[in-house]
This record gives structure tokens, sequence and C-alpha cells, in this order.
């Protein structure tokens, strides 16, 4: 058993303990295992499918009805960029373009050293501060494309 697997089945075994392997906890359990593993590999959900006695087919409906839900490797670092009509107007998308030229990605993807992920999002519900990015949970107002690059040094 090679180590992914062995710590696969560790993290994903914690956490069914922790709920009993409780069915109604199924999108906790994910987001738990996600938080271990940093994304829901197929191995993770076959695992939480039969801890569980599901069937996996209802396990993946739940991965995938929820865009919290990653099912590819993510980035140690998950940036977020609002593209609301008030980020909008203010100049995200001049931002999300800097931000791409700078990790040499685009948005949905992750970068190759599983630094960034950098995903948009419709509405971080901070307005006033437009256009935001946020960055592991942190907000970074009033973001322009000058100050991209000190942004992301400072989760290096």
């Amino acid at each position: 058993m090679t180590t992914e697997v062995r710590e696969i089945e560790d993290s994903v075994g914690a956490v069914l303990a922790r709920y009993q392997r409780d069915e109604g906890f199924l999108v906790s359990i994910l987001q738990d295992v996600q938080t271990k593993l940093n994304y829901l590999p197929r191995e993770a959900l076959l695992k939480v499918s039969q801890g569980m006695e599901v069937p996996l087919s209802r396990v993946y409906s739940v991965a995938t009805f929820f865009k919290a839900f990653s099912l590819k490797p993510r980035g140690r670092h998950l940036l977020h960029v609002c593209m609301g009509t008030a980020c909008h107007v203010r100049g995200a998308v001049r931002v999300l373009d800097r931000i791409e030229q700078e990790l040499g990605i685009g948005s949905g993807e992750t970068t190759r050293d599983l630094e960034y992920t950098l995903e948009t999002v419709n509405c971080v519900g901070a307005c006033a501060l437009g256009p935001v990015v946020v960055v592991d949970g942190e907000y970074a107002g009033q973001m322009t494309s000058d100050k991209v690059k000190h942004l992301l040094e400072s989760f290096d």
C-alpha cells in the first residue's frame, strides 16, 4: 500500500468515525475529508461510500453538486476573484488578467507546483471593497492589477 493510499484511508476513516458513519452528515464528512486532503480524490469518495454503506453514485452526486468541493488537486493557496457587478465595474477583469499572467494559469486551474488554485466567484458580499480577491479566506479589497504581485508574494 502506498503512502498516499494509506493517508487517504486514515483520513477518511478518522472522519467517518467522528461522524459515526451517519449518512445525514455526508456533506460535513466530505468537507472534512477535503480539508485533510485538499481535494476529494476518487479513492476517498470510494472509501466514504464503502464506510457509510451508501452508493458511490450518491457520494459523487453530493461531491459534484456543491461548488466548494473539488475532485481535482487544488493548490495550497486558494484565490477567489470576485466578478460581481460592483467588482466588475471597478476593474476585477484587469485584476484577474494580472493574476493569470503572474501565475501562468487561467481561472479554474491550479499551478503545476500545487501552490495556487485560481477561481472566479459571482459575489463575496463585500461590494464596498471591490474589486476583491479572497486568498485562503482573507479578503484583499480595493485590489488593482498593480497590487497583485505584492498580494501573491505575501502568501509565499
